[in-house]
């Protein structure tokens, strides 16, 4: 269900189209988007709908609330809701106006960076004048309906949410536990071979567990288990293309104590046994 007061100027914007199967195939696409000029009495209230919604404030603030909490959209600040969960947004009290640019999207993309951008809270973010463009492109282009405008439009969508992503990834943990997480992962790149477990990375970033986990999965998109597995199986690729060592040897080599592991590793996460890798890697070249 849906109520709103749209107490906004007559120059707003209030854009609908239909996603076809090229935008549906896409990690981002849009099905509304707008930019209102609202007023004080702007306000709307929604149960549900199957969507994220983008807010970005150009002057004035809007008060958004879901799940009990509010929050307080400043200008230049963007945010990033899924509408999936009942939510309401207005002109901020204590404010005459809320001029904003909002897009309704949605697509694989989004669900990716929805922990980082909603991290079990509404987290409004600054958004850098160099991306307003976006939204322009977005508006203009997105009831065209060509490949061309389906592209454009995903790549502005892309732009705006990578952005935020990185802003967020930037300011979500100290500088140093940051910095300490990346010598981890630096340390699991240059000893992949040998056996690691996690004592031995939280002695090259002394803090707790709990806090490390955290920060390397915000910080590497993954567990330091799979950022491991990752970096030992990119190693074999190279082993088995570069060089004829046997299967065995490759396993060895990258940090793998059974071969029968290493095989069943390697086809989950490549969908080919090391020799057909190798067969088809060098057919290639």
């Amino acid at each position: 269900m849906l109520t709103y007061n749209m107490d906004v100027e007559r120059r707003s914007l209030w854009l609908r189209t239909t996603p076809g199967e090229l935008a549906l195939a896409h990690p981002y696409y849009c099905t509304e988007a707008g930019r209102f000029y609202g007023r004080s009495r702007f306000s709307t209230a929604r149960t549900d709908k199957e969507s994220y919604l983008l807010f970005y404030t150009r002057r004035g603030a809007g008060l958004i609330e879901q799940n009990g909490a509010q929050v307080i959209l400043a200008q230049g600040q963007a945010l990033l809701l899924n509408c999936r969960t009942p939510q309401s947004y207005c002109t901020a009290p204590g404010y005459a106006l809320w001029h904003h640019d909002w897009i309704h999207l949605d697509g694989a993309g989004v669900r990716a960076l929805e922990s980082i951008l909603i991290p079990g809270r509404l987290c409004p973010l600054p958004l850098s004048a160099s991306a307003l463009p976006e939204f322009d492109a977005v508006l203009a282009r997105m009831q065209d309906g060509g490949s061309a405008a389906v592209v454009a439009v995903g790549l502005a969508l892309h732009r705006l949410l990578a952005e935020l992503a990185t802003t967020r990834l930037e300011s979500a943990a100290p500088t140093g536990s940051r910095a300490l997480v990346n010598c981890a992962a630096d340390y699991i790149r240059t000893h992949y071979a040998e056996p690691l477990t996690l004592d031995d990375l939280l002695r090259i970033a002394p803090m707790s567990k709990s806090h490390f986990l955290r920060v390397f999965r915000e910080q590497l998109g993954t567990t330091p288990y799979n950022f491991l597995l990752c970096t030992r199986i990119t190693q074999a690729k190279e082993l088995l293309v570069m060089t004829d060592l046997p299967v065995c040897a490759v396993a060895a080599r990258a940090g793998f104590r059974c071969e029968a592991n290493f095989s069943s590793r390697f086809a989950a996460m490549t969908g080919q046994s090391p020799l057909q890798y190798r067969k088809s890697a060098i057919g290639r070249g």
